[in-house]
């Protein structure tokens, strides 16, 4: 239940931020909106802060270790982080939604989502069948030829590899984070998709993000969902035990619900700004965001909000990656 309700929340408070809307992402690839960095980084910085507190005050009961590289063992020990991020904003772009988003937009009815959700759907089965297994062939080879890394160094960390303490990169981080949400709020503006400031959007998705690791002790991702409907469909079809592991999918399905719910009550918040998204482009967005956010081993959401809110190296370069493949893109297409 606590699962379901922390869904809930997560997809209301993107539904009320207004960062699900394609308008509203589609517009920022192309720096012409700051709504969603402005959203997003006010949902980012807000949770580093709670989860250095919580850390801080009870750090066995919130041990929350940072993101793991993700190595598909081409060139670098995060080139999964960095491959999968430019799939991942590529797929952004063509979609005008992200894994977390996407659900937000099936509940509010968002048209274009259902055709993102499902290029989603059969990005996540092709990742399990196909991608995720030739990965882990490719790292295993690696490893048997002296080229895998150290366990040890599987979770760094920026002040890490910095050589730093966390505070520092933390004041750091929520430094940068205050200048450019003040800047582009006072030198920019923002559409009609704004019901209620980014600021005050992006702090009811760290207010999500308290209540999942209040309930849960874990932090909000979605894109695994998307592998366990992979892993349900790969174990229908041929035939094998099917897994056990759900709570992924009861997450999402609690986002798609808080999304509808909030629109039933408050009308207004599901009025979407149109823009231009076919079918194809949808479909085949969804496709990539789900099989780079997988590749890179989470989300804008994942590693987005969550994964940077531990400092994790691995979800800045994927983050990183992510947006400025997005807006190269934007870019191309005008």
């Amino acid at each position: 239940m606590n699962t379901l309700v922390t869904g809930a929340a997560f997809g209301a408070a993107l539904t009320v931020s207004g960062v699900y809307q394609p308008s509203v992402i589609v517009s920022q690839l192309k720096f012409e909106n700051w709504h969603m960095i402005q959203a997003f980084l006010t949902a980012a910085a807000s949770s580093a802060a709670l989860v250095h507190l919580l850390q801080t005050l009870s750090p066995t009961t919130f041990p929350l270790p940072p993101r793991s590289y993700s190595s598909i063992s081409l060139f670098s020990r995060y080139d999964g982080n960095l491959l999968g991020g430019i799939l991942l904003g590529t797929g952004m772009m063509l979609s005008g939604a992200c894994p977390g988003t996407v659900l937000a937009q099936i509940g509010t009815g968002v048209r274009s989502g259902f055709y993102a959700l499902e290029g989603g759907i059969i990005g996540g089965i092709v990742f399990t069948g196909f991608v995720g297994p030739w990965i882990t062939k490719r790292n295993a080879a690696a490893k048997a030829r002296g080229e895998g890394e150290n366990s040890k160094e599987l979770t760094k960390t920026v002040y890490e590899n910095l050589g730093v303490s966390r505070s520092s990169v933390l004041v750091a981080f929520e430094a940068i984070c205050a200048s450019v949400v003040v800047s582009t709020a006072l030198w920019t503006s923002v559409g009609p998709e704004a019901k209620i400031s980014p600021v005050v959007g992006g702090l009811c998705i760290a207010g999500a993000q308290l209540l999942s690791l209040l309930l849960r002790k874990n932090l909000v991702g979605t894109s695994t969902s998307f592998e366990e409907v992979g892993d349900w469909f790969w174990g229908i079809f041929k035939g094998k035990t099917l897994p056990q592991r759900y709570n992924n999918l009861l997450f999402v399905s609690g986002c798609v619900l808080g999304a509808k719910l909030l629109t039933v009550a408050y009308p207004a918040l599901g009025q979407v700004t149109e823009v231009a998204v076919s079918p194809v482009a949808a479909g085949l967005g969804g496709f990539l965001m789900i099989i780079g956010s997988r590749m890179a081993g989470g989300c804008t959401s994942g590693h987005g909000i969550s994964g940077i809110s531990l400092l994790s190296t691995s979800s800045f370069l994927t983050i990183g990656a992510a947006f400025g493949a997005g807006a190269l893109l934007g870019l191309l297409r005008g």
